[in-house]
């Protein structure tokens, strides 16, 4: 479960930094509004069109990354969930686990054996080019 944490912390901030970085970016390109009160004369302004299509990517990062912690907020225990219910998952799990082990096991004996029998084939192949190559050998 800490990892989990870690991960939607790691999410919420990830989700902090694109809003920061919107904002930015949005005071960075934005038309500067004129207020008829205010004194100050029009400043110069920057160019307002950015090359790439900001606001489209920022919104797609913030609409992903809120799915990414929804996610993750949904993959918590639940307040429901009682150390009876934890203690049995884990159990079936641990079944779940041994199966694996039982499988695994099964799976590298029966690799071993032919391996074995891989290795013999390929000593009587080397044996039957040694005799072969002995026969062909010219006598002296």
């Amino acid at each position: 479960m800490s990892e989990r944490l870690s991960q939607l912390q790691d999410a919420v901030n990830m989700q902090a930094e694109n809003f920061c970085n919107s904002v930015g970016i949005i005071q960075q390109f934005a038309r500067p509004s004129f207020f008829p009160d205010f004194e100050k004369k029009s400043s110069p302004t920057r160019d307002s069109s950015p090359g790439e299509d900001y606001p489209q990517m920022f919104a797609q990062l913030i609409a992903r990354t809120a799915k990414d912690i929804d996610l993750l907020i949904d993959s918590l225990p639940s307040e429901e969930s009682t150390p009876e219910l934890q203690a049995s998952h884990l159990r079936r799990l641990e079944v779940e686990n041994q199966e694996a082990t039982q499988k695994l096991e099964e799976t590298v004996e029966r690799g071993e054996r032919l391996l074995k029998n891989i290795q013999k084939a390929l000593e009587d192949i080397a044996n039957a080019q040694l005799y072969l190559t002995a026969l062909e050998m010219p006598k002296s």
